[in-house]
């Protein structure tokens, strides 16, 4: 009798996509000892659904500086301040090589699928894709609602310098008081994705959550 041939292994099996989480992660808090607690929680509690959409902290107020004193216009500006992000997503990266840097949507969902948590650099895809304006009025956290509605995420944390009480806040209110961009407001009720505002000494209360724990009430930002 003749032995049936043998099977050649199939490709391995693709790992199940979890709910997405667009995580942006305030330039500010470079200038603190809790950036890297915040880096170490990503790396490892968001590997398979974090996408990190790095600040522009003080790259981007290099940008401010100098057209305040050369007087470029706002699209220069805009251009200058993706490039600002970008250089904080490579230093973050520097501190962080676990994280993978990707441009576009589909990019970050094959690092997702790969078991990595992505950072995204964003100058190139928003200059060609976004609709929002040109302009100081759309800083990290409208790019960062704006990302998470391009890649369909289930979840938009911004993580910021500031410590936050729980309970509800309207966007615009928080646009009011300077904690978010103009252009915020509209974009998270275009996008329609839960929304939390953390601070710098949440990284745990996050980690919990991107690892399906339960934590106390959080700051919710509201359309």
């Amino acid at each position: 009798m003749s032995r049936a041939p043998r099977r050649r292994p199939g490709p391995p099996a693709a790992r199940p996509q979890a709910a997405v989480w667009v995580i942006k992660l305030g330039g500010s808090l470079a200038d603190g000892d809790a950036l890297r607690h915040w880096l170490e929680v990503l790396a490892a509690a968001g590997r398979g659904r974090a996408v990190v959409v790095p600040g522009g902290g003080r790259f981007a107020d290099q940008v401010r500086a100098a057209q305040a004193c050369a007087r470029f216009d706002d699209r220069a500006a805009h251009r200058m301040a993706l490039l600002a992000m970008e250089q904080y997503a490579v230093m973050l990266c520097a501190l962080a090589p676990a994280l993978a840097p990707v441009k576009t949507p589909r990019g970050a969902r094959r690092a997702l699928a790969r078991g990595r948590t992505a950072i995204w650099l964003p100058s190139a895809y928003a200059l060609a894709a976004c609709p929002l304006p040109a302009s100081w009025d759309t800083t990290s956290d409208s790019l960062a609602a704006w990302f998470a509605w391009r890649l369909g995420a289930q979840r938009l944390v911004l993580v910021k310098s500031l410590h936050c009480a729980a309970g509800a806040a309207p966007a615009a209110a928080l646009c009011a008081a300077g904690i978010v961009d103009r252009a915020f407001p509209q974009m998270l009720a275009r996008m329609g994705v839960p929304t939390l505002l953390l601070g710098p000494s949440d990284a745990p209360r996050l980690e919990a959550l991107l690892r399906g724990g339960r934590v106390g009430r959080l700051l919710r930002v509201t359309a």
